[in-house]
């Protein structure tokens, strides 16, 4: 995947940031991706194309256990997270929906907002295009990619 970078340099984004409990009443993804990230970034769905990938300090995802907050990014367009670390709920939540996320330390030091990069899942390869930097990561395991085929848990556990 391919797509630019939206930076924000700081831990514990939690998924009310992600996306605020007053738009939970709804699982519309393009509904909610109306309001993803507007907590710590006003501007965020009028700059974020189709593809981009967020990059985030340490916990993102933190707080309370909400599926929306995957469904909110994805909705928006968002093609992965990448993070120093992620709250082990949105990291399981992420997994069940298929929506791809990659531990990578120290990646808001080696990133900056607009470059353009290139993810590639399977080998654990990030590429900055913009820097022609590369950097490896522990790629997803197998059964993350068997859920995202299958287009989620529950059509995985159907098959």
């Amino acid at each position: 995947m391919k797509g630019k970078a939206h930076v924000y340099k700081r831990n514990h984004i939690n998924t009310d940031e992600i996306i605020p409990a007053r738009y939970l009443v709804t699982d519309d993804e393009h509904e909610l991706a109306l309001h993803a990230m507007e907590s710590i970034d006003p501007d965020f769905v009028k700059k974020v194309q189709p593809g981009d990938i967020i990059v985030a300090g340490g916990d993102f995802g933190c707080g309370s256990s909400r599926e929306h907050a995957v469904w909110a990014l994805r909705g928006a367009g968002v093609a992965c997270v990448i993070a120093d670390s992620f709250a082990r709920i949105f990291f399981r939540n992420a997994v069940n929906n298929g929506f791809p996320v990659v531990e990578l330390e120290e990646i808001t030091v080696e990133i900056e907002n607009g470059d353009e990069l290139e993810v590639n899942l399977r080998e654990g390869i990030l590429k900055n295009n913009t820097k022609g930097k590369e950097l490896s990561f522990t790629p997803l395991p197998d059964f993350a990619f068997k859920i995202a085929d299958a287009g989620g848990l529950l059509q995985s556990i159907k098959k």
